[in-house]
């Protein structure tokens, strides 16, 4: 099987399937009907068509003209939700839009919607019960983890700057600050008393 083609299908198949398991998204897929998106991912340099039906079809190759093209980044299209932000994108040369940018907005907020729901699919395999489990372990562990880091980040934050004394801490550098901005109001009075004697002279 040729990549483009595998890449379309890998890509249409997944977003079905997350559209199919939420309601919301299917509410907005049918909003969406009969319209056409074309999307040019400048990373890849590659143009994806999304043609909307009772699913999402996608193509590499389209001849058409679509309802709406869009070229950007990957990491730009979440911020298409939000109207104010298209003008700010376009003008920063993140975006090239033509044709409906409604459209371009329902598409980012259909993608967005577009989660997994991981325990809702291994619950299909294994049952509810297991499948929460495992989720909810995976979750405890995973927030364990995080703690764990952010606590030795904290612990090694005080060794630097209290210990090893290889950086100030903050209440040195507020000190520093404070004695920073005195310098300066001296040296504006300063220079506001010799503006003055030199006016005199």
């Amino acid at each position: 099987m040729p990549f483009e083609p595998f890449v379309t299908a890998v890509i249409e198949g997944t977003l079905n399937t997350l559209i199919n398991d939420n309601p919301d998204s299917l509410k907005r897929l049918n909003r969406l009907k009969g319209r056409t998106i074309q999307l040019h991912l400048k990373e890849l340099n590659k143009t994806l068509t999304f043609i909307f039906s009772h699913q999402v079809d996608v193509l590499a190759d389209y001849d058409g003209e679509p309802d709406c093209y869009l070229s950007l980044q990957l990491s730009v299209l979440p911020e298409l939700k939000d109207q104010a932000n298209i003008t700010q994108l376009i003008k920063q040369d993140k975006l090239v839009l033509t044709g409906d940018i409604q459209l371009a907005q329902k598409f980012a907020q259909l993608l967005g919607e577009c989660k997994p729901n991981i325990e809702e699919w291994l619950s299909r395999v294994t049952g509810d019960v297991v499948a929460h489990s495992a989720v909810s372990g995976v979750k405890s562990v995973t927030q364990s983890i995080v703690t764990h880091a952010r606590k030795h980040q904290r612990h090694l934050g005080q060794v630097v700057t209290e210990e090893w004394r290889l950086a100030p801490t903050s209440l040195e550098l507020t000190h520093y600050c404070d004695q920073v901005d005195q310098v300066k109001s001296q040296a504006a009075r300063l220079e506001a008393k010799l503006t003055q004697i030199l006016e005199k002279l």
